[in-house]
């Protein structure tokens, strides 16, 4: 199947800005791409690109005084295929692990494992390890958090959610992350696109999405402890260690939201 992606998102600012920005499909689905993907700016502003410590590409540019409006468009192949299922994936002992997940064990920004250690603990210790745990921790995240997009808040971390009770998409995959690592289960924070193909059609204005990775038996599995079942079209734009490491955009001044436009449709 195709899947067309895209956005058209606009800021304000009354005067130059430099800003950074995480909107490229990520290298992993690069070869998906049908001819090239396209992002530009509206009066030609530049934009030049690199790529971050997680391999992500990020953007950057000077915003004119007055404001900028970022689109994206691109055509992607999917398999069409649900999120991989995998009971058997099996728990690495922390010294089996590669070098390169062990950050990935570690609180960050928005996951306080110090916090919630003795909670997960308690509330997993009998659970299978591998595959079983995280689903286990899935189980939980989705039936103790309400979704709803009046309670994000760009300050809360996966210790206030848990508390909270309330959430959006990234403090679900917040909560998971943190309990996932708290149980020595190597976790990252993803975000990319997540259309409604295959599923009952959502209501409310598309949005990006958020999810998370696990390594288990030597592989990265998806797994979104919101819709907690297995999706299709799910198209990854960022990875690292929770939210902070892969914003939308990071601007260096004041700065407004003035448009917020994200398209995910099966191309027909």
């Amino acid at each position: 199947m195709k899947i067309k992606v895209g956005y058209d998102i606009g800021y304000g600012t009354t005067q130059p800005t430099p800003m950074l920005i995480m909107l490229s499909i990520h290298p992993s689905r690069q070869h998906d791409i049908v001819g090239k993907e396209e992002i530009s700016c509206s009066g030609g502003t530049p934009i030049s690109f690199y790529r971050d410590t997680f391999g992500n590409i990020c953007g950057r540019l000077v915003a004119p005084a007055g404001g900028v409006t970022i689109s994206g468009r691109a055509l992607v192949n999917d398999s069409g295929l649900p999120d991989a299922v995998e009971p058997n994936a099996v728990q690495l002992p922390v010294e089996q692990l590669p070098n390169e997940c062990l950050q990935f064990l570690l609180g960050s920004r928005y996951c306080e494992t110090d916090k919630l250690a003795d909670l997960a603990w308690s509330l997993f210790k009998d659970a299978p390890l591998g595959w079983g745990r995280v689903q286990a921790i899935c189980d939980y995240v989705h039936n103790h958090i309400q979704f709803g997009y009046p309670f994000a808040a760009p300050t809360k971390t996966a210790y206030d959610v848990h508390q909270q009770r309330q959430g959006v998409c990234r403090d679900f995959a917040h909560l998971a992350v943190t309990l996932c690592r708290c149980m020595n289960i190597p976790a990252r924070y993803c975000t990319g696109y997540l259309g409604d193909i295959g599923v009952p059609l959502d209501e409310a204005p598309m949005d990006f999405s958020a999810w998370f990775e696990v390594y288990l038996g030597g592989t990265w599995y998806t797994f979104d402890a919101r819709h907690n079942i297995p999706r299709i079209g799910r198209i990854v734009m960022g990875r690292g260690r929770d939210a902070a490491d892969v914003p939308l955009s990071n601007s260096f001044g004041q700065m407004t939201l003035t448009k917020f436009q994200v398209y995910t449709d099966e191309a027909v």
